[in-house]
């Protein structure tokens, strides 16, 4: 993984990997571990196995695709970050949710709806143990429109449930959406590791 890791820091992603999921004895129960990685902004000529002209050396994501199996015709219903994180999660089609167009912020509410399958989810019923590390860009915590209350008001001091650890991950560790976007924070399962202690002046919110 480490090796897998920075093959993957050489291009440049932000954003390493969406989520891992393992399983408690996979020896036992004969169901092989589940890594899955997201990667912002890598076209498919970055990688050698798809672009022998390539300029990027990626042997480790080479020798993935050479033992394993590489896809030659995909399609995507949106290109952008929350929907497709929307959609691998949820197996459902974005535009489904609430979110129509365009990209939840730091402060959005989460996107994936109460009592909702997941990959997660799904796995855990199978007797997996699930994880994710990176950015999450989902959003965090519930709001009720009936209530007046907004999608951008997440109390980050609270709890940040629901959020994955509500959706089927057993463990999370990452940022609440793109590095551009405050709150600047890290996020472990539902708590902030750290709350804020510098304002940007630039920064759009108090």
């Amino acid at each position: 993984m480490t090796r897998l890791m920075t093959s993957l820091s050489r291009l440049g992603f932000c954003y390493l990997i969406f989520g891992c999921l393992s399983l408690t004895d996979s020896a036992q129960a004969g169901h092989p571990n589940i890594i899955f990685i997201m990667a912002d902004d890598m076209g498919q000529g970055d990688l050698g196995c798809y672009n022998a002209n390539s300029k990027i050396p990626t042997p480790h994501m080479d020798r993935i695709a050479k033992e394993g199996i590489r896809f030659l015709d995909a399609h995507t219903p949106s290109s952008v970050c929350t929907p497709t994180r929307y959609g691998v999660i949820t197996g459902r089609y974005a535009w489904r949710s609430r979110l129509k167009s365009g990209v939840l912020w730091g402060y959005s509410r989460l996107l994936i709806e109460p009592g909702r399958e997941t990959v997660a989810s799904m796995l855990k019923k199978q007797g997996y143990r699930t994880g994710a590390v990176g950015k999450w860009h989902l959003g965090f915590q519930k709001y009720n429109p009936a209530k007046g209350e907004k999608e951008q008001n997440v109390d980050y001091e609270k709890p940040v449930r629901p959020g994955p650890a509500t959706v089927g991950f057993d463990y999370f560790y990452g940022i609440p959406a793109s590095l551009d976007m405050d709150p600047y924070v890290w996020v472990e399962n539902d708590h902030v590791v750290e709350l804020p202690t510098v304002k940007d002046p630039g920064s759009k919110r108090a």
